[in-house]
């Protein structure tokens, strides 16, 4: 088995946040807050946070939010839950959530919550299990889960369930593994996990595994880093992690590196991505591969963020 290449891992992403007029760059600029979320929590993983300046950082962040309390991709985009949440994340990682408006923010993803419970992503109306999870993250993050009915968002997110012991983006959709995160980690959150049937979600998720040793998000796909995180993060929130090949799924992951000029893909020999590299070095650090920090399987950011958030008393 190879080995982690993090140097060069910190490198490759330094590079993408600093580039602004290539290829990759110019597809990802509606979601660059989102890209940031992944590079930065990469870099604090590998213990190298302190190789960006946090203050730029932080103050990009803060311009891509409108008056409504939400966040855009980038600066001048609209608003949406996806990186509303980022945002909150990037600042938790600096622990600067102080520089929020909180009760702007929280009442900006509170006030998207439908009646049966469920959530749109953002002003027009899009409903996805995906959201659901979005705003009981980012509200639990801010502490701010009275604003919602939790008990209806349960509720819905309950409804998505199906028989094979997975969830869908809407009740009735086809179970998927990074909606399968999403169902999972709400509930895990709002302390509801009763309600998934572990031994049968469980059974369902073992079997993404295939031959090399990596995960698929669905029967019949192909393997993909991303679902390292997807998929493993939902195991050992059910307590079912034993129930897959943990020493192959790693050694997938360090196959999937560019040992020449760092990051990591969705595949091996194919292009890398900052997406990927983030979700490969986090499925590592759920793996407890040595040297990484600790990653909380619900919240998606580094134990030691998510302890000085959470825990009502700082040390």
């Amino acid at each position: 088995m190879g080995e982690l290449q993090v140097e060069k891992h910190v490198k490759y992403i330094l590079a993408v946040e600093k580039r602004k007029d290539n290829f990759e760059s110019v597809v990802m600029e509606h979601l660059r807050l989102n890209g940031a979320y992944w590079g930065l929590t990469t870099l604090d993983i590998l213990g190298k946070l302190d190789a960006v300046d946090q203050d730029e950082v932080i103050s990009w962040v803060m311009q891509c939010q409108h008056e409504d309390g939400g966040f855009g991709g980038n600066i001048g985009h609209d608003p949406h839950m996806l990186y509303t949440l980022s945002a909150i994340q990037v600042l938790a990682l600096f622990d600067k959530l102080h520089v929020l408006d909180v009760d702007k923010v929280s009442s900006y993803i509170a006030g998207l919550q439908n009646e049966d419970g469920s959530f749109p992503g953002d002003m027009w109306g899009e409903v996805d299990t995906r959201f659901s999870y979005i705003a009981i993250c980012s509200l639990a993050l801010l502490r701010q889960l009275n604003k919602i009915d939790v008990g209806k968002a349960v509720k819905y997110i309950v409804s998505c369930k199906n028989v094979d012991g997975g969830f869908g983006c809407t009740p009735g959709a086809e179970s998927h593994a990074g909606q399968i995160f999403c169902c999972v980690g709400a509930l895990a959150i709002t302390g509801s996990l009763h309600h998934v049937d572990k031994d049968l979600l469980g059974w369902w998720l073992c079997e993404r595994q295939v031959k090399s040793g990596g995960l698929n998000g669905r029967p019949e796909k192909l393997p993909d880093v991303c679902y390292s995180w997807w998929v493993l993060s939902s195991l050992i929130m059910i307590d079912r992690v034993h129930w897959i090949d943990k020493e192959k799924l790693a050694k997938f992951i360090l196959d999937c590196q560019d040992t020449e000029n760092g990051g990591i893909s969705d595949r091996p020999d194919d292009a890398v991505d900052v997406f990927h590299t983030y979700f490969g070095v986090a499925g590592l650090s759920l793996l407890e591969y040595s040297g990484l920090k600790p990653i909380d399987p619900a919240y998606a950011l580094p134990v030691s963020v998510v302890n000085k958030v959470i825990l009502p008393c700082r040390p």
